[in-house]
Order: C-alpha cells, then sequence, then structure tokens
C-alpha cells in the first residue's frame, strides 16, 4: 500500500467504493500499530487506545506511559530494521517522518503508513483528531475529543477577543547556537501557538526556521522572547540572551522577557494545545 495522507488518499478511494471513511479504515490491520510524532501519540491516547500501541517515536514522551513502549528513534532519522522489528500492522505518522530511504524500505515491505494531516491551526487540531479516530475505526471517540479540543480553543479565542492591551510582538528562539539567533518564521508550530495565545509573530519575512542577522532582530523589535525549557544548544539563560549585541537593543531585552516552555507542550498541536495556548497567553498578559 502506497504511502498517503488520510484524508486525501482514502477520502478518495472511499468515494469510489462509496463507503465511509471510517468503515473503509478498518480495511487496515489496527492490532499492532506505531505511532510516529508526539501530537499524533498522544491522540491515540486520548481516545483510549493505546492498547493498540506496540512502539513509538521518540519526541512521543507524553503521557508518560507512552515512554513505556519501544522506542523506534526520532522520527526524522528512522531505520527501517527498527520499525520492522516491532512487526506493526500499520504506522501513523506525522509529516516529515524519514529519511526518504527508510520510507521506501516500509513501502516495499507493503506496510501500511498513513501520514496525518498536521497543519498549526486550531482546525488542523481537530482535522488530526478525526484523521486518527477514523484510521482506529473510533470515528465517535474521536468526534467527543475534538468537541472538547475545540470548547477548550474557543475559551482560548475568546480571552484574545476581549484582550484590551495591543497584542505583544514574540520572537520564537529555537537555538542560540554558536552564538546566532535560529528563529521560528510563518508556517511553523511556534508561528501558529503564538497566533493561538494571541500574540503576533515578530518574524513574518519568511515561512520556517533560519539565523537572524543583527539588522532582522532590530526590525523584528520582539516585546518578549519565547523558548523552549530545554538543555543544550535550545537553551540560554536570560542574562546570556539579552546581553547578545543583536539582542540587547530590544524591547524584551529592556524587560527581560523571557518566556519558556515545555516544547512538546508548546509546538505539539495535539489535545494539550488548548492548555498550551491558555499559558502562553496569560504569561502575555502578564507582560502588559
Amino acid at each position: 500500500m502506497k504511502r498517503r495522507t488520510l484524508m486525501q488518499g482514502l477520502a478518495k478511494t472511499a468515494v469510489a467504493c462509496a463507503l465511509p471513511l471510517a468503515a473503509l479504515a478498518q480495511a487496515y490491520d489496527t492490532s499492532r500499530i506505531v505511532t510516529i510524532g508526539g501530537a499524533t501519540t498522544e491522540i491515540v491516547f486520548a481516545l483510549g487506545e493505546a492498547d493498540r500501541l506496540v512502539a513509538r517515536d521518540s519526541t512521543s514522551l507524553h503521557p508518560p506511559a507512552a515512554q513505556d513502549l519501544p522506542d523506534i528513534g526520532y522520527m526524522r532519522a528512522l531505520a527501517a530494521e527498527g520499525v520492522l522489528s516491532v512487526q506493526p500492522t500499520l504506522i501513523l505518522t506525522e509529516p516529515g517522518a524519514g529519511p526518504p530511504e527508510t520510507i521506501s524500505v516500509l513501502e516495499a515491505a507493503a506496510l501500511p503508513l498513513v501520514v496525518v494531516p498536521a497543519p498549526y491551526s486550531a482546525e488542523g487540531i481537530l482535522t488530526k483528531i478525526t484523521a486518527i479516530g477514523d484510521a482506529l475505526g473510533v470515528p465517535d471517540k474521536a468526534q467527543t475529543l475534538a468537541d472538547q479540543v475545540r470548547a477548550e480553543l474557543d475559551d482560548v479565542a475568546a480571552q484574545v477577543a476581549n484582550d484590551t492591551d495591543a497584542p505583544k510582538r514574540v520572537l520564537f528562539v529555537l537555538s542560540t547556537q554558536g552564538g546566532r539567533i535560529m528563529a521560528s518564521g510563518t508556517n511553523t508550530a511556534a508561528d501558529g501557538i503564538i497566533t493561538l495565545a494571541g500574540g503576533i509573530n515578530a518574524i513574518d519575512q519568511f515561512e520556517g526556521y533560519r539565523q537572524l542577522t543583527a539588522e532582522a532582530i532590530s526590525t523584528a523589535a520582539p516585546d518578549v522572547v519565547l523558548m523552549m525549557d530545554r538543555e543544550g544548544d535550545h537553551s540560554s539563560t536570560a542574562e546570556t540572551l539579552f546581553t547578545m549585541p543583536e539582542m540587547s537593543t530590544t524591547p524584551a531585552a529592556q524587560t527581560g522577557a523571557l518566556v519558556k516552555m515545555d516544547g512538546l507542550l508548546l509546538l505539539g498541536f495535539g489535545p494539550r494545545t488548548p492548555k498550551a495556548a491558555q499559558a502562553l497567553h496569560d504569561v502575555l498578559q502578564e507582560q502588559s
């Protein structure tokens, strides 16, 4: 079976066969599932279907019970042997799994591999939940979870709509490796969560992640710097960050506004995203 997106590939087939998508998805053997991507794994757990999981990738760290499953490696550096060793009957993955050579081997093994849509928006989360529920043949459970998440997202959106202060300009810094600022542009998870929380991404000149020049940082003029609460190159103290020459003149540096959050919670775009958006919204309001 060829690699495909669930909503595109299966939906087209469903129309041809005149069968509901969920019913068609039951053509899969879902007794031994591997999940690739933290949010995908979280959703399977949230649907109460974790007993079908036989392994997960290294980004799947929540809920803690997920860490009891065999780890097949980082989603962008998978080894086909590791995936096949757990004898999966279905792989659920988010876009970006690889490398291509590994995907080719899995396809050659006729192993069903469903790529779940993962846009960085409120609707994108609901689509992801629905797609996974359909793949597992539990659309009713998925609808219940999607309704719950939608209500929570709507609550945050209502708070944002009632904010009276000007939105904060937020610079998401992925790393400071080598003294260079690697930051998030548009069409990224960071851009999406900043928007849901009522902020403005201070970088809108490009898509994805890039190293910023001093001029770009000055032009961005962030009120707040947002980072993941991690170690190594993804970490920096406020003192270190704001004494960098290119950062020292920004509004964020003047107030010491550095916010750190759990990376998987912040960027996962899964069932906990309303919690992440609420937390970031509250912090941004405290900066007013």
